[in-house]
């Protein structure tokens, strides 16, 4: 996951995720997504049309560890609105999913939003690092979401996973060229890796050293918040 240099403590890494993981799975169905709200999401609403945005994944979205209205998508959300961007921002991430368990809850979601969205964040992968699930069933799973939202006529921003590097080269080649073979596929937009600048720094994450704290939250929006800001503007 990330640059080699980031990963001089890969064992560490591994050995924190099979410690923490990316929040446990889910022993009941998942919920159905909620608006973003208090802290961050408490931003001003701008003037403008409205534009709903989906973020989906699992507990990187979701906020595992965080107060409530300090997720990814709460920080993402109140930097459109500073920018004058009038957007929704709901949280549909669930801790422990993999990509598996996205592709299975997927359209659900969909179907219970207000309406479609603008857009879709879309962001899982962890958890099948976690588990060391071959790299071609994480494709497998992702090109299928990808084509419901296709179907859909939903773009999307994909959000990267990668593999630390002592899993060894072939699964970490399979694994790390999920994401901007599909983004080029599909002409989505591409973060390759969601916690890129991040991960390895004591001060931005949480204890588990695997999910980022409030810090880590705010670094990782304020690269994503504009690519979420561009696409919406692409979309009309």
């Amino acid at each position: 996951m990330g640059s080699l240099p980031r990963y001089a403590t890969a064992v560490a890494f591994v050995q924190a995720l099979l410690l923490g993981g990316c929040g446990q799975p889910a022993s009941e169905p998942a919920p159905s997504p909620t608006q973003s709200a208090t802290a961050e999401a408490s931003v001003q609403r701008p003037a403008g049309k409205e534009r709903l945005v989906l973020a989906f994944g699992d507990s990187l979205y979701a906020g595992y560890g965080l107060d409530r209205g300090q997720s990814l998508p709460d920080a993402v959300q109140a930097r459109l609105r500073r920018a004058g961007v009038n957007a929704d921002v709901v949280n549909a991430g669930v801790s422990g999913d993999t990509s598996a368990a996205g592709r299975q809850r997927l359209g659900f979601v969909l179907d219970n939003l207000k309406r479609k969205p603008d857009l879709v964040m879309l962001g899982l992968g962890g958890n099948d690092v976690l588990r060391q699930i071959a790299p071609a069933e994480t494709r497998a799973n992702m090109t299928a979401m990808l084509d419901e939202l296709k179907r859909r006529g939903i773009p999307v921003l994909l959000t990267g996973m990668k593999a630390p590097p002592n899993l060894g080269p072939d699964y970490v080649a399979a694994f790390d060229t999920i994401w901007p073979d599909l983004a080029k596929r599909y002409g989505g937009g591409l973060y390759p890796f969601i916690l890129d600048g991040v991960i390895g720094d004591p001060a931005l994450m949480q204890g588990d050293r695997v999910h980022p704290n409030v810090r880590g939250v705010a670094r990782i929006a304020d690269k994503v918040a504009p690519l979420v800001a561009g696409q919406l503007q692409e979309t009309g």
